[in-house]
């Protein structure tokens, strides 16, 4: 099988391509930087724009899976920049797999695109998607980029999206980079006094997840045009796992807290000065972390044990453990 990656020198797209290159199978990767490591590995590299059409078609053109993993990530950015990225390349690469010929279509997703300001705990697929979008421009653009993927499913186009639930693991660079960096400059306050259960996805086995639905969309249309949640299945606070994640870098557990009101309102005021003066880089505190440290998000992933065939390979302790090797 020969099986195209986008994103795949980024974090999760980098852990589908060793997987797919320890089985035997051709691998091509799609991003936008030079990955000379993945060259080394013997795949097949092509560099472009998700936004372009014609690179998108042209690194689509003779494989037989596509996993759509590469997109703008959370937590700041603009409306535009999210759409055009997210939603438009999305379009590109569904339009690409239709006008190749590619049968099998895996999306990555997110479980920030249902629910809303509530807490969320223990729910399935059934839950819709969330209707209030305010400050939330990625998960606005990862849920219409799931929806264009699942309506697109056919006969023709077999599709499926997955939805990991905050992936992490060695070489992460996002999730403890930004907490670590944070900490490191005495910036890193707990929101709130609440240490709401999450259920986090180590980085391998969310890139088998991927494998699993590549493979079962294979065998028949059963998973077809669905989405499925996907973790660890076990659940931790998220404070506890900052101060565990903190322990490995040899940080010290956070002590200090800010109220939630505070957290909202400097949020709200940083957000603002940002758009009105135009700045560049990232703001201090956004309105979608505030909410997403501060509620409880963790989900039943039944549906993917049932029908992808998918099981966690890691707890919480296993995945603590490479961290320290």
């Amino acid at each position: 099988m020969r099986a195209l990656v986008t994103g795949g020198g980024g974090f999760l797209g980098g852990a589908i391509v060793r997987q797919l290159l320890e089985r035997g199978d051709e691998v091509r990767s799609f991003a936008r930087g030079e990955y000379p490591e993945l060259t080394a590995l013997g795949v097949d590299c092509h560099q472009g724009d998700l936004r372009s059409k014609e690179q998108v078609r042209a690194a689509v053109r003779g494989c037989d899976l596509v996993f759509h993993v590469a997109a703008k990530p959370p937590p700041w950015g603009r409306r535009e920049d999210y759409f055009a990225v997210n939603v438009l390349g999305t379009e590109n690469v569904v339009a690409a797999c239709l006008s190749e010929g590619v049968q099998r279509l895996v999306y990555t997703s997110s479980p920030s695109v249902v629910g809303g300001t509530e807490d969320v705990e223990g729910a399935d697929e059934t839950l819709a998607y969330r209707t209030q979008w305010s400050g939330a421009e990625y998960p606005r653009s990862k849920a219409l980029a799931e929806q264009r993927v699942l309506a697109a499913n056919s006969p023709q186009l077999r599709t499926v999206a997955l939805r990991p639930h905050l992936i992490w693991g060695p070489g992460d660079p996002h999730f403890l980079p930004r907490f670590l960096e944070k900490a490191r400059r005495g910036e890193l306050r707990r929101i709130g006094k609440r240490d709401c259960l999450v259920d986090p996805t180590y980085v391998a086995d969310a890139a088998a997840a991927h494998l699993c639905a590549g493979d079962r969309l294979l065998e028949g249309a059963e998973v077809a045009g669905r989405a499925y949640f996907i973790s660890s299945g076990e659940t931790i606070g998220l404070w506890t796992m900052i101060d565990r994640l903190l322990e490995t870098a040899g940080e010290p557990p956070l002590e200090k807290t800010v109220s939630l009101g505070l957290a909202r309102f400097a949020a709200n005021l940083i957000e603002g000065t940002h758009r009105l003066f135009r700045l560049r880089g990232e703001p201090r505190i956004t309105r979608f972390v505030v909410q997403q440290v501060t509620h409880a998000r963790w989900f039943d992933i039944g549906a993917a044990r049932e029908k992808l065939g998918y099981q966690p390979g890691f707890s919480i302790d296993e995945g603590m453990a490479t961290l320290m090797d």
